[in-house]
This record gives structure tokens, sequence and C-alpha cells, in this order.
């Protein structure tokens, strides 16, 4: 068969006719040129004896070399058992308008992070820090490695009168965008896979293990801070709380004052605000009622408990800045006031571990989270109440004197 010409279709070009016709060129692919002289490449073929076609382009934008390789193309998706022309639009929707970096993390904060993360507002700030603006308006399938490590190296080394060193924070993120990554390509919404041969040491350095716990002298440091106005009532209220609950920081901060039941004196948190996605259910120790209950009068015009929502980075900053202001020597964070409950009510025997681990919001081990549903209240609020007793003996002790625990 004929193959078709540049001088042919040129001669054909723009000039009148009395008919449409079709030019073969074989394979299936053909010139149509219509009475005005427009030259369309179509590519016609079979399927189940119904006769189909596509129109790839117009000669000459579209040449017939490319022409050629399109038919070709569009021949071996026929032959895998695929209609050519719908196969085509799905290539030309993902080219034209292709899933951007921004678009596919999002996409995993939504659908997977915002449920099963607790941390997700963080992850969605950290990505809107160190990735949106350099590389979240790219399509995701063409990015390269060295754009996502050129993000992670600026998070790492910081940037010089605008941003510290941060290699904790770009393994962190590095992490999330490649589990975010995977979840894109599993869900068949995007594909990636520029960071599957990194790990966290090639982009920052890993999150270390904490081990911190108060010795009493500074938790009655801290337990003072209260009564301290050179701070901001916002985290002189957010510590008390913290260290009298035990309470994880997100738990406070997002906390409202329709979680607290002052005639049972229980405050419950939401599933939303729990990082294990269990309610949690706590005790109001009878010591705290009167100065929650101020403090409800003092913030009557907001929901919030701590009067405001402030960011989580905000408040990890400011927390993590503490242990400077009052002269220890060794730094701790607000976490670390956590950990520091559980174990220091273990070693003064306050309370049995189960309800300890009850009162922090744990999920209990084994066949004791399928089988018992107990929330301990009794147990919980005693604890809590020589938990608080014990804060304020220690609080009022001179630094030179030792507590011996009986």
């Amino acid at each position: 068969m004929a193959k078709l010409y540049d001088k042919q279709l040129k001669a054909l070009l723009n000039k009148p006719h009395d008919k449409t016709t079709v030019y073969s060129d074989g394979d299936g692919l053909g010139a149509r040129v219509s009475p005005m002289g427009k030259i369309r490449w179509q590519f016609r073929y079979k399927i189940e004896g119904n006769n189909k076609r596509i129109d790839l382009g117009d000669y000459p934008e579209l040449s017939i070399q490319k022409a050629r390789e399109l038919t070709k193309q569009c021949r071996e998706w026929l032959a895998e058992g695929h209609d050519p022309k719908l196969k085509r639009d799905l290539e030309r929707s993902a080219t034209l308008k292709p899933v951007t970096v921004q678009e596919a993390l999002e996409y995993w904060l939504v659908e997977y992070a915002e449920e099963k993360r607790a941390n997700a507002s963080k992850h969605r700030s950290q990505f809107a820090r160190h990735l949106y603006p350099y590389i979240g308006h790219l399509p995701l399938e063409q990015t390269e490695t060295r754009h996502w490590l050129e993000c992670f190296d600026r998070a790492r080394k910081g940037i010089p009168g605008k941003q510290r060193p941060a290699p904790v924070a770009a393994g962190y993120v590095f992490q999330n965008a490649k589990q975010a990554l995977r979840f894109c390509r599993v869900r068949r919404y995007a594909t990636s896979r520029a960071l599957d041969d990194l790990v966290v040491t090639d982009v920052g350095k890993k999150q270390q293990k904490i081990d911190r716990v108060l010795t009493d002298q500074e938790l009655g440091d801290v337990w003072n801070l209260f009564q301290n106005e050179r701070y901001l009532p916002y985290y002189r209220n957010l510590i008390r709380l913290l260290m009298v609950f035990g309470a994880r920081t997100q738990e406070v901060r997002l906390s409202k004052w329709d979680e607290w039941d002052f005639e049972r004196l229980v405050w419950t948190v939401p599933k939303s605000h729990s990082k294990t996605k269990n309610k949690i259910t706590r005790p109001i120790p009878e010591q705290l009622k009167p100065w929650l209950l101020e403090l409800k009068a003092t913030y009557k015009e907001n929901d919030y408990v701590l009067g405001e929502l402030k960011n989580p980075e905000a408040v990890s900053q400011n927390g993590g800045q503490f242990w400077k202001r009052l002269g220890h020597k060794e730094s701790w964070t607000l976490h670390d006031l956590r950990r520091t409950l559980d174990t220091r009510i273990n070693d003064l025997g306050i309370a049995p571990p189960y309800v300890v681990e009850q009162l922090l919001g744990h999920t209990m081990p084994g066949v004791m989270a399928i089988y018992n549903r107990s929330q301990y209240l009794p147990e919980k609020a005693e604890a809590l109440n020589k938990w608080i007793e014990w804060l304020e003996l220690i609080s009022t002790q001179p630094h030179n004197v030792v507590l011996m625990r009986a």
C-alpha cells in the first residue's frame, strides 16, 4: 500500500475540494481532507466488528512521522485488549491535568493521616513550610529525586537569617512524604518512586529516643510556674493541666469546655483529639474544680479551655524553652511531663500500673483491651488526688531537702 508524503499533503492543504476525502497511509492511519482543505489524521480500527476511529491531530502541526508513531501505539493498545480511544483519553488526561506534589500529599493527609494520625495538622504545616513553596506546583510524576533532596537539604542546613538548621525535621518530613507517595501509588492516584531509594540518614537525622524524667526538684519548679506571672496565662494553665493529668499536649490544646462535666467531675477527651483514636475518660480532682470553674468564667467568651487555639508548632517551641528559663541543666519538653507522671506515680506506689496506663490514655494490651471496658474512675481519682498532694509537697521544699518516699 502506498504511503503518504509531505509533498502530496502540502498540495492538498488549505485548497478547496469538492468533498471530504480520506487518503490512507496504511495500518489504519488516514489523512482526512475537508472541503476547506483542512487535514486531520485519523486512526481507524474495529472492536467486535464495530468500526471506530480516533482523531490524532491536524497536519502539519502533527507530522507524518509523529502520526505514524501514534498509530503504532494505538495498534499496540489494541493488541493488548485496550480500546485505543479510551486509553489515549486517559493518557492525555494524565499529561494535560497531572497530579501535583501538593495534591498528592494532600490526598494522603485527607484520605489517611487525618483519620489515622494524631499529628496530621503538624504534617500539613511541615509540608507547607518545607515542600509546597518549592515543588508543590510540580507534576508529581515528573519530579526527580534531586527536586526532593533540595527541599530536604534546605530544611537540614537551614536558611541563613531565616530558618535554623533542622535535620530531625528534614528526616520527619521525608518519612511522611515517602509514606504519602506510596499511599498514592497503591491507590492508583498518582505514581512516583522518587523517594524509594532514600532513607532518613540520606536527608537528615532520626528523632532520638527520649527517656527524660524530671527530678522532684525540677517538678517542684515547674509546678510553681503556675504562680509566676512572668509567663503567659496560656502556658501556665497548659503546664498545670499537663502535670496533673499526664495528658498529651494535643488533648489539652484542643480541649473545649463541653468535654468537662463538673457535675460528675469527669473530663472526656473525644476520639478526634486522641492519638489512639479512643475516647479517654479522666476524673477531675476536687482540688482542681474551683480553679477550673474560675478559668471557665474568665474565658466565657471562648469555647477553648485555654482561652484560644494556638498551633502545635508554637506550643512545642515555647514549651521546649521552659527548662532554660527555670535554670535546669538538662533539657526537657512538655511531653516529658507525661513520662514523669507515669514514672513517679509508679515509683510512689500511688496506683497500679493498669490504672496509670488508663489515665494516660494508652491502649491496653492483649485481651484486656477487648474484654476489660472499665474506666477505673474511682482508682484514677484517688491516684490524681495523691499526685496533686505530692506536687504541692515537693513544690514547697527547699532545694537542699530530699524527700524520702514511703
